[in-house]
Protein backbone atom coordinates (compact mmCIF):
# COMPACT_ATOMS: atom_id res chain seq x y z
CA UNK A 1 0.00 0.00 0.00
CA UNK A 2 1.45 3.39 -0.96
CA UNK A 3 1.85 6.23 1.51
CA UNK A 4 -0.76 8.29 -0.39
CA UNK A 5 -3.39 5.58 0.00
CA UNK A 6 -2.54 4.97 3.66
CA UNK A 7 -2.78 8.68 4.46
CA UNK A 8 -6.11 9.03 2.65
CA UNK A 9 -7.02 11.68 0.11
CA UNK A 10 -6.32 14.76 2.27
CA UNK A 11 -2.58 15.09 1.47
CA UNK A 12 -3.31 14.51 -2.22
CA UNK A 13 -6.08 17.13 -2.15
CA UNK A 14 -3.77 19.62 -0.42
CA UNK A 15 -0.95 19.03 -2.90
CA UNK A 16 -3.21 19.18 -5.96
CA UNK A 17 -5.03 22.37 -5.03
CA UNK A 18 -1.93 24.14 -3.69
CA UNK A 19 -0.27 23.48 -7.05
CA UNK A 20 -3.32 24.56 -9.05
CA UNK A 21 -3.62 27.63 -6.85
CA UNK A 22 -0.29 28.89 -8.11
CA UNK A 23 -1.42 28.46 -11.72
CA UNK A 24 -4.81 30.17 -11.35
CA UNK A 25 -4.24 33.04 -13.77
CA UNK A 26 -7.76 34.19 -14.51
CA UNK A 27 -9.31 32.35 -11.58
CA UNK A 28 -10.42 28.79 -10.95
CA UNK A 29 -12.40 28.57 -14.20
CA UNK A 30 -9.20 28.84 -16.22
CA UNK A 31 -7.97 25.67 -14.50
CA UNK A 32 -11.04 23.52 -15.10
CA UNK A 33 -9.49 21.30 -17.81
CA UNK A 34 -6.43 20.49 -15.71
CA UNK A 35 -8.51 20.17 -12.54
CA UNK A 36 -10.89 17.72 -14.23
CA UNK A 37 -8.00 15.69 -15.66
CA UNK A 38 -6.19 15.46 -12.33
CA UNK A 39 -9.36 14.68 -10.34
CA UNK A 40 -10.17 11.85 -12.77
CA UNK A 41 -6.57 10.55 -12.55
CA UNK A 42 -6.95 10.37 -8.76
CA UNK A 43 -10.14 8.37 -9.23
CA UNK A 44 -12.22 10.82 -7.21
CA UNK A 45 -14.85 11.25 -9.97
CA UNK A 46 -15.42 10.94 -13.68
CA UNK A 47 -15.94 13.71 -16.26
CA UNK A 48 -19.75 13.70 -16.01
CA UNK A 49 -19.79 14.05 -12.24
CA UNK A 50 -17.12 16.77 -12.43
CA UNK A 51 -19.22 18.66 -15.00
CA UNK A 52 -22.27 18.37 -12.75
CA UNK A 53 -20.35 19.69 -9.74
CA UNK A 54 -18.93 22.51 -11.83
CA UNK A 55 -22.44 23.46 -12.98
CA UNK A 56 -23.66 23.39 -9.38
CA UNK A 57 -20.76 25.60 -8.29
CA UNK A 58 -21.47 28.10 -11.06
CA UNK A 59 -25.19 28.22 -10.28
CA UNK A 60 -24.58 28.84 -6.58
CA UNK A 61 -23.94 32.36 -5.36
CA UNK A 62 -20.41 33.10 -4.29
CA UNK A 63 -16.93 32.94 -5.77
CA UNK A 64 -16.26 30.98 -8.95
CA UNK A 65 -13.86 28.68 -7.12
CA UNK A 66 -16.62 26.79 -5.31
CA UNK A 67 -15.93 23.80 -7.55
CA UNK A 68 -12.71 23.30 -5.56
CA UNK A 69 -14.72 22.94 -2.35
CA UNK A 70 -17.16 20.53 -4.01
CA UNK A 71 -14.33 18.36 -5.37
CA UNK A 72 -12.76 18.22 -1.91
CA UNK A 73 -16.12 17.34 -0.36
CA UNK A 74 -16.70 14.58 -2.93
CA UNK A 75 -13.21 13.15 -2.40
CA UNK A 76 -13.09 13.25 1.42
CA UNK A 77 -16.24 14.77 2.94
CA UNK A 78 -16.20 17.94 5.01
CA UNK A 79 -12.52 17.68 5.89
CA UNK A 80 -11.73 17.31 2.18
CA UNK A 81 -13.79 20.41 1.42
CA UNK A 82 -11.87 22.40 4.03
CA UNK A 83 -8.45 21.12 2.92
CA UNK A 84 -9.09 21.69 -0.80
CA UNK A 85 -10.48 25.18 -0.21
CA UNK A 86 -7.63 26.19 2.09
CA UNK A 87 -5.00 24.74 -0.22
CA UNK A 88 -6.47 26.65 -3.16
CA UNK A 89 -6.86 29.99 -1.37
CA UNK A 90 -3.79 30.33 0.88
CA UNK A 91 -0.84 29.93 -1.56
CA UNK A 92 -2.31 32.16 -4.26
CA UNK A 93 -3.46 34.65 -1.62
CA UNK A 94 0.09 35.00 -0.31
CA UNK A 95 1.48 35.30 -3.84
CA UNK A 96 -1.18 37.84 -4.80
CA UNK A 97 -0.35 39.98 -1.78
CA UNK A 98 3.36 39.96 -2.58
CA UNK A 99 2.94 40.58 -6.30
CA UNK A 100 0.29 43.28 -5.87
CA UNK A 101 2.75 45.40 -3.93
CA UNK A 102 5.24 45.18 -6.82
CA UNK A 103 2.48 45.59 -9.40
CA UNK A 104 1.40 48.84 -7.77
CA UNK A 105 4.99 50.04 -7.40
CA UNK A 106 5.56 49.65 -11.16
CA UNK A 107 2.11 50.83 -12.26
CA UNK A 108 3.57 53.20 -14.88
CA UNK A 109 6.19 50.80 -16.24
CA UNK A 110 5.85 49.81 -19.89
CA UNK A 111 6.60 46.13 -19.15
CA UNK A 112 3.60 45.99 -16.80
CA UNK A 113 1.20 46.96 -19.59
CA UNK A 114 2.84 44.43 -21.91
CA UNK A 115 2.46 41.63 -19.34
CA UNK A 116 -1.14 42.58 -18.60
CA UNK A 117 -2.02 42.72 -22.30
CA UNK A 118 -0.34 39.35 -22.90
CA UNK A 119 -2.16 37.62 -20.05
CA UNK A 120 -5.60 38.60 -21.34
CA UNK A 121 -5.69 36.21 -24.34
CA UNK A 122 -4.08 33.47 -22.24
CA UNK A 123 -6.89 33.75 -19.69
CA UNK A 124 -9.58 33.83 -22.38
CA UNK A 125 -8.07 30.77 -24.05
CA UNK A 126 -7.94 28.84 -20.78
CA UNK A 127 -11.56 29.67 -19.98
CA UNK A 128 -12.63 28.65 -23.51
CA UNK A 129 -10.74 25.35 -23.10
CA UNK A 130 -12.66 24.79 -19.87
CA UNK A 131 -15.92 25.36 -21.74
CA UNK A 132 -14.99 22.83 -24.42
CA UNK A 133 -14.02 20.23 -21.83
CA UNK A 134 -17.25 20.68 -19.87
CA UNK A 135 -19.30 20.57 -23.06
CA UNK A 136 -17.68 17.26 -23.99
CA UNK A 137 -18.59 15.82 -20.59
CA UNK A 138 -22.14 17.21 -20.53
CA UNK A 139 -23.14 16.62 -24.15
CA UNK A 140 -24.10 12.96 -23.89
CA UNK A 141 -26.47 12.90 -26.89
CA UNK A 142 -27.56 15.02 -29.85
CA UNK A 143 -30.03 17.08 -27.78
CA UNK A 144 -27.59 18.08 -25.07
CA UNK A 145 -24.90 18.78 -27.69
CA UNK A 146 -27.31 21.07 -29.56
CA UNK A 147 -28.23 22.92 -26.35
CA UNK A 148 -24.54 23.28 -25.44
CA UNK A 149 -23.64 24.66 -28.87
CA UNK A 150 -26.63 27.02 -28.92
CA UNK A 151 -25.72 28.28 -25.46
CA UNK A 152 -22.11 28.89 -26.49
CA UNK A 153 -23.21 30.80 -29.60
CA UNK A 154 -25.70 32.91 -27.63
CA UNK A 155 -23.09 33.67 -24.95
CA UNK A 156 -20.58 34.83 -27.55
CA UNK A 157 -22.99 36.67 -29.84
CA UNK A 158 -25.39 38.39 -27.42
CA UNK A 159 -25.45 40.08 -24.06
CA UNK A 160 -28.00 37.67 -22.57
CA UNK A 161 -27.44 37.04 -18.90
CA UNK A 162 -26.15 33.48 -18.34
CA UNK A 163 -28.94 32.79 -15.85
CA UNK A 164 -31.52 33.12 -18.64
CA UNK A 165 -29.66 30.48 -20.62
CA UNK A 166 -29.38 28.27 -17.55
CA UNK A 167 -33.12 28.67 -16.94
CA UNK A 168 -33.88 27.77 -20.58
CA UNK A 169 -31.73 24.63 -20.35
CA UNK A 170 -33.41 23.69 -17.08
CA UNK A 171 -36.85 24.20 -18.61
CA UNK A 172 -35.95 21.98 -21.58
CA UNK A 173 -34.72 19.30 -19.20
CA UNK A 174 -37.80 19.57 -16.97
CA UNK A 175 -40.05 19.30 -20.00
CA UNK A 176 -38.33 16.06 -20.94
CA UNK A 177 -36.90 17.46 -24.16
CA UNK A 178 -33.33 16.56 -23.22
Amino acid sequence: MSADVAAGPLPALAALFAELSMLAIGGANALVPEMQRRVAAQGWMGPSEFAALFALAQAAPGPNMLVVTLVGWRAAGWSGAAVATGAFIVPSGILTYAVSRLWHRFREARWRRVVQTGLTPVTVGLVMAAGVLLCQAAATDAGTLLVSLATAVLMLATRLHPLWLLAAGGALGAAGLL
